[in-house]
């Protein structure tokens, strides 16, 4: 029987599939490692594991102590894990620009977990790094992991990730693609590559706002490369330890924005739900294709699963208030959905008429207008309610029954503007053209315009 005695058996040996229509005009094969597929969700199990069992071994974890680290969501999932099997408590410090969804999560698995400001500096006394120092002094039989300077980290994936990807591409592997952030997945795995075929290229992917790429090129720290950024889970404003330059070839910037809408896309056109660090590693590829060739076979390092971002990367509203989805105003809703006929009734109508129009254009919401433009509105829900109450009101007329008219707003008006003025009580909003024109816009044209 192949029955695992606990759940950290279940670490590792994840799966390497090929993409197939992000990369379709890529000259060669380019394959994801999907880590989503550990037991916690993220390539981080491996290293969390790791790091306790080294921790164990040194005699610094003892029955029953606590665990402590800095982390975005990722690593302390997998600690937990392990804490959970070993019987240790854990204690988290994380950043309020982490997703809720890591959090709750990593409360649900037992942990205590302390949010920390994320634009502070990191010697500062209340950034993530600085508490979980100060805990680990202050609480008796406690260790702090140190994910950033632990070599624990680069290890776990120089004995499992790196053997993993050269098996199951024969040896063939010409290119790692991997994101930059503690440095121990791409370090680690690097360095047993290379050890196997110094000619493998490494690439490393970085963010805006992170100082790695700046430290790469020059060897130098330069605190002016660092600014906000949104991104999670990889970028630095600092250099951890387990970083050794010398087995990356190349690093590459991405923004923000392509990060989360590549990864938007790797969900939809591949089917691999994944976070944001799987869309900035596949946009960080993308911008070097130009240096691949025909028989190159590149692997891409997909870290986390998308369950994390539902509320950030995979929420419109999120997305929209960042300016990171092409469709921004009501005009490109307009012109992105086509010509379409504004559907309209007169106050003298009768309520069967209208019932009429919205069946026959599959319509919910319709504007009441006279020769002055919008005076009245009338939707679907409304009718149906007030057809409870008087089953004769399709003999009424328009004027009779009708609701508030809708908002107008200008023709350049932003999403996020119409998202906040359709609701229960209002269906829809219009606008009008250059040429003095009306339109119509409903939340399902805002949600269709968004799905394209």
């Amino acid at each position: 029987m192949d029955i695992k005695n606990n759940i950290l058996e279940t670490i590792g040996n994840t799966p390497l599939i090929r993409l197939n229509k992000i990369t379709r005009d890529f000259p060669c094969t380019v394959a994801a490692k999907v880590d989503y597929f550990n037991p916690g969700n993220s390539i981080k199990d491996r290293m969390a594991l790791k790091m306790i069992e080294v921790a164990e071994k040194e005699g610094k974890l003892k029955p029953g102590g606590t665990i402590i680290e800095c982390t975005s969501g990722n690593t302390g999932m997998g600690l937990a894990l392990a804490a959970c099997v070993k019987g240790y408590k854990c204690i988290f410090t994380t950043t309020d620009k982490q997703s809720k969804e890591k959090i709750d999560i990593l409360k649900a698995v037992g942990a205590e977990v302390i949010v920390c400001p994320t634009n502070v500096e990191p010697d500062d006394p209340a950034s993530y790094y600085s508490v979980a120092r100060r805990l680990a002094k202050e609480i008796p039989n406690s260790n702090h992991m140190n994910q950033y300077d632990n070599l624990a980290n680069r290890l776990a994936h120089y004995e499992t990730t790196g053997p993993e990807i050269w098996n199951q591409t024969d040896g063939k592997i010409t290119h790692l693609v991997c994101t930059a952030g503690t440095g121990g997945t791409v370090t680690g795995t690097a360095m047993f590559l290379k050890e196997k075929n110094p000619n493998i290229q490494i690439w490393a992917v970085d963010v805006y706002g992170s100082l790695l790429t700046k430290y790469f090129e020059t060897g130098k720290v330069d605190m002016d490369e660092v600014h906000p950024y949104v991104s999670e889970g990889f970028g630095e404003d600092f250099v951890p330890e387990n970083y050794d330059m010398s087995v990356i070839d190349h690093f590459e910037q991405v923004t923000d924005k392509d990060g989360a809408i590549m990864a938007r896309r790797i969900a939809k056109e591949e089917g691999l739900f994944c976070g944001y660090s799987a869309g900035s590693c596949l946009q960080g590829l993308i911008q070097l294709k130009n240096k691949l060739k025909k028989d190159d076979l590149v692997v891409c390092i997909f870290h986390d699963h998308g369950s994390r971002y539902v509320a950030k990367v995979y929420n419109d509203q999120w997305m929209l208030e960042r300016g990171f989805l092409d469709v921004k105003t009501f005009k490109d809703i307009i012109s992105g959905r086509g010509s379409k006929r504004l559907i309209t009734v007169e106050p003298s109508q009768t309520v069967a008429e209208v019932f009429e129009l919205m069946k026959k254009y599959d319509i919910e919401n319709i504007p009441v207008m006279n020769g002055n433009g919008p005076m009245g509105s009338v939707s679907e829900s409304g009718l149906f309610n007030k057809i409870f109450r008087n089953p004769d009101i399709k003999n009424q007329s328009v004027g009779e029954v009708m609701e508030s008219p809708y908002p107008v707003v200008s023709f350049d008006t932003p999403v996020e503007r119409l998202s906040s003025l359709i609701n229960k009580e209002n269906g829809a909003v219009m606008s009008k053209d250059e040429t003095g024109k009306y339109h119509i816009v409903t939340k399902y044209d805002i949600i269709q315009a968004l799905a394209r």
